[in-house]
């Protein structure tokens, strides 16, 4: 089912590569991303209906005028308007889905009981890109509970080389034997 905010992202996407900036707004789009994160109560202050529309625009021309693509500003000034920035980070991961689908990009999320070192995650990475035949962005996750070994999430396909996974199919095994 597709959004408006998904819709909004989409259009965002297709007028950045029309105007050949692309790149640029996805990491943007990004840092504008990780500084909302990073200050919940200004998505609220931008989101509140007391507050004039005009004044809720102006606070994001102050923050970010000259600072980032127009298009982007004027993409955030049209959420504000709409009175939909809090769905800014369903946009983002639109744009980010039409950008990887385009540039040959896949995203693989790991899952280790310790934190991979940064060989570890490079050579595993490099075997991911050999596998999917595309670039490969890496995010890394830490999880106890697999007790040993990598879960590997790639193209929506789990690779599952852990401790855990491996009692777990031990377990339905002797399952299905003793029934």
């Amino acid at each position: 089912m597709t959004t408006a905010w998904g819709l909004y992202g989409q259009s965002l996407y297709d007028l950045a590569v029309e105007e050949k900036a692309d790149e640029q707004i996805m990491e943007e789009l990004e840092a504008v991303r990780g500084i909302f994160a990073d200050n919940p109560d200004y998505i609220t202050l931008l989101s509140e209906p007391s507050v004039p529309v005009k004044n809720r625009t102006q606070l994001l021309d102050e923050a970010f005028g000259g600072q980032i693509h127009p298009y982007l500003l004027n993409f955030l000034k049209i959420l504000v308007e709409k009175g939909m920035l809090r769905g800014f980070s369903t946009c983002c991961s639109t744009y980010r889905r039409s950008y990887n689908k385009d540039h040959g990009i896949s995203e693989a999320t790991v899952i280790s009981a310790v934190p991979l070192t940064d060989e570890q995650a490079a050579a595993l990475q490099a075997r991911l890109e050999k596998l999917s035949g595309k670039k490969v962005l890496l995010s890394r996750k830490v999880d106890a509970k697999v007790l040993g070994g990598l879960s590997v999430e790639l193209d929506g396909k789990l690779y599952d080389g852990t401790v855990g996974g491996r009692l777990d199919e031990l377990r339905r095994r002797v399952t299905e034997t003793v029934l």
